[in-house]
């Protein structure tokens, strides 16, 4: 038999992380990327923090 109190506790899902556009196109002119990989990258990440998003462009750039 199901127990209703875990169902109810169940994670939900991370709501997506809407950055501006601009900011988008910023980060990935800087980093020389488009803008769908990053986000794809911020989607990843989960977090909208531009340092965040930076450190994972960075470990991305080190495994090419």
């Amino acid at each position: 038999m199901k127990n209703p109190a875990k169902a109810a506790a169940a994670p939900k899902a991370p709501e997506p992380v809407m950055l501006d556009p601009n900011e988008l196109q910023d980060i990935a002119k800087r980093h020389r990327l488009s803008v769908a990989i990053v986000t794809e990258i911020v989607r990843r990440v989960g977090t909208g923090e531009r340092a965040a998003i930076e450190r994972e462009i960075k470990k991305g750039m080190a495994r090419r």
